[in-house]
């Protein structure tokens, strides 16, 4: 079995690894930011009672925490699946031809620029510790006791989702009814500028990104907020 190595140098795995996580928070919170804001400001277009404002909003929150979750889940878990079969194969290969993985890995690192000499003993050191970890390695950019799990991302999924969403629920709840909606804009917008500039930290992308988000984010508030001072107007509300 052979594979092309890839991506983050082995040292900077972990690292990679909590910024991916960081840059997934991130983006769960503004997630549960905007349709949290949205939802909450098209039920307050139609009216200024707290009650349902309050419940389409506990709504939103917990529906769309559920639906990050599975989601995340679901992902987690194919990807799980996925490097287990890998994992599995590679087990089952050293079984089967040793000398032949033991060829294999050593060619991995010949390629890597090793003399033939060298890569040969690294290869043999490397698999008299532990074969199948030095061949993940090498070959898949695996490691096997650092697999995703799926109910750790679900969790972290929902959580972030959650914080951000709580944000534009109390501004919508406890600000004053005359002033609800145009500050509750206000501090989403503040929110989503800071969400999306550690988000392209994070990223390493551009502030457009961020002005995308931020654009994007009162562009589904006003949105919203047009359908229901509409559906209010009309009486179909």
């Amino acid at each position: 079995m052979t594979g092309e190595h890839g991506g983050v140098e082995p040292h900077d795995r972990g690292v990679a690894a909590r910024l991916n996580w960081l840059r997934a928070a991130v983006l769960g919170a503004n997630d549960g930011i905007v349709s949290t804001a949205a939802t909450v400001i098209g039920v307050a277009g139609v009216t200024n009672s707290l009650p349902p404002i309050l419940v389409a909003g506990s709504a939103a929150v917990v529906g769309g925490a559920a639906s990050m979750a599975l989601g995340e889940y679901v992902s987690v878990s194919s990807q799980k699946d996925s490097q287990e079969a890998l994992i599995e194969k590679e087990r089952q290969e050293l079984r089967d031809d040793p000398a032949g993985e033991l060829s294999e890995l050593a060619g991995l690192y010949e390629a890597k620029g090793l003399s033939p000499s060298t890569a040969r003993r690294v290869a043999i050191e490397l698999t008299d510790h532990d074969a199948l970890a030095a061949h993940l390695s090498a070959e898949l950019d695996i490691d096997e006791l650092e697999l995703a799990n799926p109910w750790h991302a679900a969790f972290a999924s929902a959580a972030a989702f959650a914080a951000g969403a709580v944000l534009p629920l109390l501004a919508i709840l406890l600000l004053p009814a005359g002033v609800r909606i145009p500050l509750t804009f206000v501090a989403v917008l503040v929110a989503l500028t800071i969400t999306g500039a550690v988000s392209a930290q994070v990223g390493g992308t551009r502030r457009r990104a961020m002005l995308r988000l931020t654009v994007g984010g009162a562009l589904a508030m006003a949105f919203t907020y047009v359908v229901g001072a509409l559906l209010g107007t009309t009486g179909v509300a």
